[in-house]
């Protein structure tokens, strides 16, 4: 009697769901197939489809039997690693997002003990990869913990992008559907984005993304990344206008070599033509001349570079700060594979784990520290060494700051016990994670656990504005490249553009499904990118807040950012030591760069693009090939020769995290960050 079975089944459901029209109706439908059936001599009703009668029964059955959570994915579990490894890689894909939709289903059923078991039972097959989602997992245990765990209500409610062949789809499906598996086929459906790509079916290591939550679907995602970019560097900028005052050179010389030549045919018609000394001069005329072609031709090749206007009204730098900055550029060293930088590191010593940030500014002559209590330290490199008197209203006679009563915001000068200045800086009522100097060095920007971020005058030594707008606390904030305006990333899982005459953001840019924790300009002024918790790295338009980009492979939180000086590429660093490289014209990704034992927290590209460095947590500075690196792309990748090539030296630290790494515009490297002596066993 299977259609009786399957009518009661369904008139359960419809009383179950308390659907009382569909109800009496159905019964009415019922009532009038048997009468005709009772008036017929014989009953030739035709089959019912197997595959609708067990998804039926499935919602017929009990919703609080959790026993079949297990059994479904122990099934698919075993069925899964029996495949043919021709697929296996492809379809292991596909338990860690069913394993924790399964547990957060029965979590979301208050079966908390069957839930704890499940938990236990399988996160050994995970361990590997996703140990630090397990660990924020393994305490949701109650209904009312899926909406405090940020996490599990990601997971809840977005979908996972999954890439697999059309041969390994094809089985999966099989498997679901004939082994009565309705229970997986359900959560696969709900959870899983299952994108088929053509092709043969790729190994593990070869893709991107294993488990990626953008919060869109693959079609609006890849509407997004095929929006336009302008890439290229800014029009009249400070490499153009070195470029043409080189051309320009180039033209006189040529010019004053034509007269010099000129001139010295008069003389030798005059004379009459002295054989030799001529010759020389001709011969020395002619090798600068060369020279000559040498730089200009240099000049053309990088003058291909593309340009783009501003979509913002940008500040003028002022003629000393240009003139500065042009001599800087003409005396920039030339790095590559063969030539690698000079490093100057500054090392914190007896911070006691207070020191959460370290910026440097652009000439390397200021290096500010961030504090766990509140403060921030301004350090004058070039008077590094002098013995500075103590103020009589700054600094107390054993050195220690002193605050002036009734002073909510506290710059002093200090002298510690080993006699260096430093200037303090008070003001922020929570830990300082962020600091940033302006491309001038006159201003200081800082971020707080406070939810502000603060404008200071390194000039008058004082607190200019307090910009508030974030709800939760600022973890990273920028300048422009060319000052004015800044960005800020915050755990309220938004970032905002500001300027710096406007007490309210100019734009914020929503979509991360957690926390902002970098971000980063585009050398040109018309985008930022941000870097976050959910592992994921977006490229907003300044001018509309629109995101043009999403860029997904990080298996762990992206912590740092850097942008290749034509604006072209860049790289993101994440908390598992992983780099990646990024063509922001086409959203994929150049090469993953692989080395760092520890977190990635801060990146830099040198001045003409050649070098890429990284500093970790590992303790150590890494020099990459760039041009190496574009060049390859990653299926030409093999057997990791390629990899070896592009990661050029390795420095290692005497015990210190590395925090901060900046180029200077002569492309000297400057590093910091704080000792950290190791433990004693």
């Amino acid at each position: 009697m299977e259609e009786d079975q399957i009518d009661k089944a369904v008139l359960a459901y419809l009383k179950k769901k308390g659907y009382r029209a569909a109800e009496l109706a159905f019964q009415d439908e019922q009532s009038k197939v048997r009468t005709v059936s009772g008036n017929q001599s014989t009953t030739s009703s035709s089959p019912i489809d197997p595959t609708i009668a067990n998804q039926i029964y499935f919602y017929s059955r009990s919703d609080n039997s959790p026993g079949r959570y297990k059994e479904g994915f122990s099934k698919l579990r075993s069925w899964v690693h029996s495949s043919l490894d021709q697929y296996k890689n492809e379809l292991l894909r596909i338990l860690y997002p069913v394993f924790v939709h399964s547990y957060l289903e029965l979590v979301a059923k208050g079966h908390s003990q069957e839930a704890r078991a499940f938990f236990q039972s399988f996160r050994e097959d995970h361990e590997a990869i996703h140990m630090r989602d397990l660990q924020k997992l393994e305490g949701v245990l109650a209904p009312q913990h899926l909406e405090e765990c940020e996490l599990a209500r990601t997971f809840r409610e977005n979908k996972i992008d999954i890439k697999m062949c059309q041969y390994s789809f094809e089985l999966l499906l099989q498997y679901l559907h004939n082994t009565d598996s309705m229970l997986m086929l359900g959560i696969v459906n709900a959870h899983i984005n299952l994108q088929v790509v053509p092709g043969q079916p790729s190994q593990l290591f070869e893709e991107e993304e294993a488990v990626t939550l953008t919060g869109k679907a693959q079609d609006a995602m890849e509407l997004i990344n095929q929006k336009e970019i302008r890439w290229g560097v800014l029009e009249d900028s400070l490499e153009e206008k070195l470029e043409k005052e080189l051309a320009a050179e180039a033209e006189k010389a040529e010019a004053e070599g034509k007269e010099a030549d000129a001139e010295e045919n008069k003389k030798r018609a005059a004379e009459g033509g002295k054989p030799g000394g001529t010759g020389k001069k001709v011969k020395k005329e002619k090798t600068g001349g060369g020279g000559n072609k040498g730089t200009k031709a240099e000049t053309t090749a990088v003058a291909v570079i593309t340009r783009v206007k501003p979509d913002l009204p940008l500040p003028v730098m002022s003629e000393e700060l240009e003139r500065q900055a042009l001599d800087d550029l003409r005396n920039r060293a030339r790095l590559g594979s063969s030539a690698l930088p000079s490093v100057s590191f500054y090392t914190f010593i007896n911070t006691h784990n207070s020191l959460n940030c370290v910026s440097i500014s652009a000439d390397g002559s200021l290096v500010v520290g961030g504090f766990s209590d509140s403060s921030l330290k301004v350090w004058d490199m070039t008077k590094i060494g002098e013995v500075a008197a103590p103020s009589e209203n700054g600094t107390a006679g054993n050195g220690t700051p002193i605050k002036s009563p009734g002073e909510n915001i506290t710059p002093v000068t200090a002298v510690d016990n080993n006699k260096t200045s430093y200037t303090l800086f008070k003001g922020h009522a929570g830990p300082v994670y962020a600091a940033s100097f302006s491309p001038d060095g006159e201003f200081m920007l800082s971020a707080s656990g406070d939810h502000t971020v603060r404008l200071w005058s390194l000039k008058l030594n004082a607190n200019i504005c307090c910009y508030k707008g974030h709800n939760y606390p600022v973890w990273d904030v920028q300048y422009c490249p060319v000052g004015h305006y800044f960005a800020s990333a915050s755990h309220d899982r938004t970032a905002r553009v500001w300027s710096m005459e406007r007490m309210h953001p100019l734009r914020i840019m929503a979509g991360h499904l957690s926390d902002v924790d970098c971000v980063q300009w585009h050398v040109n002024c018309n985008y930022i990118a941000t870097g976050s918790s959910d592992k994921t790295v977006r490229l907003w338009d300044v001018q509309t807040g629109e995101c043009m980009r999403i860029f997904t492979g990080h298996r762990g939180m992206v912590l740092s950012l850097a942008m290749s000086p034509d604006g072209r590429y860049m790289a993101s660093g994440d908390e598992d030591g992983a780099i990646m490289m990024w063509d922001l014209g086409s959203g994929r990704c150049v090469m993953p760069l692989m080395g760092h034992t520890g977190c990635v927290w801060t990146l830099a590209f040198s001045g003409e693009g050649s070098l890429l460095a990284s500093g970790a947590a590992d303790s150590t500075v890494r020099l990459w090939d760039v041009n190496a690196s574009a060049k390859f792309s990653r299926s030409e990748d093999k057997a990791g020769a390629v990899k070896r090539l592009r990661l050029l030296k390795t420095l290692p630290t005497k015990s210190t995290p590395v925090y901060s790494l900046r180029f200077s515009r002569r492309n000297l490297l400057l590093a910091a960050g704080a000792f950290s002596p190791p433990s004693s066993s």
